[in-house]
């Protein structure tokens, strides 16, 4: 063995350690710190209930409610920071407490102005200022819910949105959302905390026990009195790991994957990658050691490497907790996109060691991460499906397939892209050149298998729900938009019709037409398709396909002059 075999594997053990000691210190600094109480709030949620059509553990409801009325999973009262579980107890046994939290955003100037506040006053309101003028409130809602859901402007919306959110706060004090009483015995179901209740004991029959215990855990809260709430909640978990095993045991994963946040981890490590890739890009451009910028490239490689085990390892959780293939929903289709493009960067990085793939990887995977964390704070991102699509084989072919197309098209035009960015600042050497030209060529074989087989598959499946293979919705016209648009591009390149600058261009012409198929039809909110509609999508949407549109205009200038773009992707000349 060579004296250097030793040395070279220590090298190797030492660039890994520090980016997994950074993915540490990342999980730690997320960790929720609540402040410190002597009520078991954290046992109380790993309770199990159902709400939204599945089972969930209670610290869910309370991260996720809190999500829809503040936008944040914790509260900041009197300058400490509180955790979701705290307002969800103080809610249900310390509503005087409650009433003055800050739980409300409100952003809409006249909706402020409705209960007394302006933009002065902060962006989150309590109860307490809005129950004055709720019955304003509710007459504004009233005539807002008459007017047509697509006539309806801001102001209009925006009511509508925060009386829902009073009514969400309502329900959760008043325990009538979730159902927190599961079914102990045989032929039961779970029902709501005040059904329970009246029918606990009725007509001479026993008394209900999770009633009791649910009911000895909050009177105990509200008189404050710790030792005999924490007595009762572990009296209480004990007896439901007895009865209900496969429940707590997927509440307690569920509780984990809630405070490791796996995909926020990932989403930082991808853009510190991407920072790195960045810098092993400039090291390279102007030669100054370092392997000519290796040593940066195969740290922004490991880093991309530990963000994709967490992302896996996120999307696999998922997939466990919900018993469903990895898309169900907008935010799992961002989720299995960003997903995808890695996968296809690293193994394009691994052929071709330029540092470009790593970098686009990086890049992609952040921005689809940061997309789902927006998509994520409507509420709860496990929900359930809706029952057309309650079909785990199509969702697993079709779904998948086309998720897959997708992540393949957006990463050939995020390849393109950066091809156009450097060509605009430097001259690409040939082999370079050639290379991210057989990387764009083969991802879009990749992109034209998975978009027109997954649209295929679509089509019988909407064959055996709706009795039509195509009817012309908005998003099987997508679809079939992007399974052309990658045709045309590689047939163009195979037919010579277009060189290296062309396929470039041509290629982040793809990602517009991606990200209509993806996004654009489900904001028509028309259509059997649109599940998934977002009002507050189009700005971004527009954003992004305007600063798709500048690159296709830089990458069109630049080929001005007379140059054989089939010799290099992008000229300065």
């Amino acid at each position: 063995m060579s004296p250097l075999a030793p040395l070279s594997r220590r090298r190797r053990i030492l660039g890994w350690t520090w980016p997994v000691l950074l993915t540490a210190a990342l999980v730690l600094a997320i960790w929720p710190r609540p402040v410190p109480t002597a009520y078991d709030l954290d046992g109380l949620g790993r309770v199990p209930v159902s709400a939204e059509g599945r089972i969930k553990p209670l610290d869910t409801v309370a991260r996720t409610s809190l999500m829809i009325l503040s936008g944040r999973q914790s509260l900041v009262v009197d300058g400490q920071q509180q955790g979701a579980m705290r307002f969800l107890v103080d809610l249900v046994a310390a509503p005087d407490r409650a009433r003055d939290y800050p739980l409300f955003r409100i952003d809409h100037p006249n909706v402020l102005s409705l209960i007394g506040r302006s933009a002065a006053d902060g962006k989150r309101h309590s109860l307490a200022t809005i129950v004055p003028h709720l019955p304003a409130l509710r007459e504004q809602a009233r005539q807002a819910a008459e007017v047509p859901p697509r006539a309806r402007d801001a102001y209009q919306r925006a009511v509508l949105t925060l009386l829902a959110r009073v009514d969400l706060v309502a329900s959760l004090g008043r325990l009538e959302a979730p159902y927190v009483i599961p079914p102990l015995a045989p032929g039961e179901e779970w029902r709501p905390f005040a059904t329970a209740l009246a029918e606990s004991g009725h007509g001479g029959g026993p008394p209900d026990p999770a009633v009791d215990a649910i009911g000895a855990i909050m009177s105990a809260y509200h008189q404050g009195q710790p030792d005999r709430f924490n007595e009762a909640v572990s009296a209480y978990l004990a007896r439901l790991d007895g009865a209900l095993p496969a429940e707590t045991r997927s509440a307690r994963v569920e509780i984990a994957f809630n405070r490791v946040q796996p995909f926020l981890v990932a989403a930082v490590l991808y853009l510190i990658a991407f920072l790195v890739g960045c810098g092993a890009l400039l090291v390279r451009a102007r030669g100054r050691g370092d392997g000519d910028g290796d040593g940066l490239r195969r740290a922004a490689i490991r880093l991309v490497v530990i963000g994709l085990i967490l992302h896996s390892a996120g999307l696999l959780t998922r997939m466990w907790l919900q018993g469903r293939p990895p898309v169900t929903n907008l935010y799992s289709s961002a989720i299995l996109t960003g997903w995808g493009c890695v996968v296809f960067g690293l193994a394009f990085e691994r052929r071709y060691p330029l540092g470009l793939a790593v970098l686009k990887a990086a890049l992609i995977g952040f921005v689809t991460l940061v997309v789902a964390h927006n998509l994520g704070n409507d509420g709860d991102t496990l929900e359930m499906m809706q029952a057309v699509l309650d079909t785990n084989v199509w969702l697993a072919t079709h779904v998948v397939a086309v998720t897959l197309g997708y992540s393949a098209t957006f990463f050939a035009g995020g390849l393109g892209a950066l091809a156009i960015v450097i060509g605009a600042t430097r001259r690409p050497a040939d082999a370079a050149s050639r290379a991210l030209a057989r990387m764009v060529t083969g991802i879009l074989g990749f992109a034209l298998f998975f978009s027109f087989t997954g649209t295929v598959l679509g089509g019988i499946w909407a064959d055996q729900s709706w009795g039509r293979f195509w009817g012309w919705d908005p998003k099987e016209n997508g679809a079939v938009l992007v399974v052309l648009m990658n045709a045309l591009i590689l047939h163009a390149r195979w037919g010579g019709l277009i060189g290296l600058r062309g396929l470039m261009t041509l290629a982040v012409g793809g990602n517009i037409v991606t990200a209509w198929s993806w996004f654009g039809t489900n904001l028509l909110g028309v259509g059997l398709h649109a599940y998934g509609f977002m009002d507050s999508g189009a700005f971004w949407l527009i954003a992004f396909v305007l600063s798709q549109m500048a690159i296709i205009a830089v990458g069109l200038l630049r080929g001005r002059g007379g140059d054989d773009d089939r010799k290099v992707v992008v000229d300065r000349d």
